[in-house]
């Protein structure tokens, strides 16, 4: 399966993929989103700018929270397409892998398929 390229022109723009973070209202347990978008800007604060204003109008669409905290990654890459990193985020940590995972991505919370 291909995935679709779009190439980066010089027109001083470049890729970023934003990361903004809502909470679901009116649902017992109140879930918490994390949703990764992609954005052509002239910068990452120009990127969380776009970025706040799409996750405003989405949370007021769907009647979530926007929590107003958002992250950015500058995208590395001429081309995007499969397999291109849009984000990423270091933190350090002294848990060991299994603590790690089940301390900030396998809590029992999540709504995912193992």
């Amino acid at each position: 399966m291909t995935g679709i390229i779009v190439t980066v022109t010089d027109e001083g723009l470049g890729w970023y993929g934003v990361r903004c973070v809502f909470r679901w209202i009116g649902y017992e347990n109140k879930p918490y989103e994390e949703r990764i978008t992609l954005w052509r800007a002239t910068s990452l604060t120009h990127a969380i700018e776009l970025a706040g204003r799409e996750a405003r109008g989405y949370a007021h669409d769907h009647g979530f929270e926007y929590l107003d905290f958002a992250q950015a990654y500058a995208l590395d890459a001429g081309e995007i397409g499969s397999g291109t990193e849009v984000f990423s985020l270091l933190r350090d940590s002294y848990l060991k892998p299994d603590s790690y995972l089940d301390s900030y991505f396998d809590t029992g919370g999540e709504h995912q398929t193992s």
